[in-house]
């Protein structure tokens, strides 16, 4: 399974089943972390977890504090395309596998100053369906 990233007309594919993203709440600045799972070209959320609390970002009644963050398991139907803002006025996102994170744009090389990311599950056998 492959994982598609498209701003416009920048693409990128990665062969890769799952994935975390992570960002800093715009306001607060806290750290917040997202572990997705690519199956059937579909995006499940498989669980959340939050470094701190404040405006918008309370953990829900079943989170867990554990090394520091809050972990919980948002339930949420699985998404066919998941949708990002890319803005010049907050923290990028990170895009994080095998324990290394790096900036989602560095897969987009070229992305506009202000864009949308889609993230969705490639849906040919070459990754170039997004």
């Amino acid at each position: 399974m492959s994982l598609c990233l498209a701003a416009g007309a920048i693409t990128a594919s990665l062969a890769i089943q799952a994935f975390t993203l992570a960002w800093a709440h715009s306001i607060e600045k806290i750290r917040w972390e997202e572990d997705w799972r690519v199956e059937e070209n579909q995006l499940h959320l498989v669980e959340a977890r939050i470094k701190g609390t404040g405006a918008g970002m309370e953990p829900p009644p079943d989170a867990v504090l554990r090394d520091g963050a809050w972990h919980y398991r948002p339930e949420v139907a699985a998404l066919p395309v998941l949708t990002l803002a890319h803005s010049p006025y907050t923290a990028g996102y990170e895009f994080c596998t095998n324990g290394a994170c790096i900036p989602l744009v560095d897969f987009l090389p070229g992305i506009a100053e202000t864009a949308t990311i889609m993230i969705t599950g490639c849906r040919s056998g070459n990754g170039s369906d997004p």
